[in-house]
């Protein structure tokens, strides 16, 4: 009798209130993904970040894809494929040093400030992605 007012809703979203849901779902976290990659591939700024990624990008826009959408709070497509992220791991064998770091922070940055209006959400993500650079760093 009881058990409807402290069941969920079957329509109700799992991700309400994440950073995944804030930024629109699949669509949103998808098009941070590949605006991320894209800027990687034309501005001669980052030269450096392309040359550690395997060409073409498109399985690695994928893997970032599955990466944020859990990441950021969504349904955890890469932990589902891939096993537990391990970034730290999975990037030893490329040289990751200040200069890597603030790269992939140019291109990120530029991403939220083009795809993101909320200014805390801005901020946040700003925050989160700039400690998760910092701890990439292995040279």
């Amino acid at each position: 009798m009881f058990s409807r007012f402290f069941t969920k809703s079957k329509t109700e979203d799992p991700y309400a209130g994440s950073q995944y849901s804030q930024l629109g779902g699949d669509p949103g976290v998808e098009a941070m993904a590949n605006r991320f990659y894209d800027i990687m591939e034309s501005d001669p700024a980052v030269h450096a970040l392309l040359a550690l990624h395997p060409q073409p990008l498109d399985s690695v826009r994928g893997r970032f894809f599955d990466f944020l959408s859990g990441w950021l709070g969504g349904p955890q497509r890469f932990v589902e494929k891939y096993g537990h992220p391990r970034l730290r791991a999975r990037h030893l064998p490329f040289k990751i040093d200040e200069s890597m770091r603030d790269q992939w922070l140019y291109c990120m940055y530029q991403v939220i400030d083009e795809q993101v209006d909320d200014t805390l959400l801005k901020q946040q993500l700003r925050a989160q992605f700039t400690q998760l650079a910092h701890h990439m760093i292995n040279s």
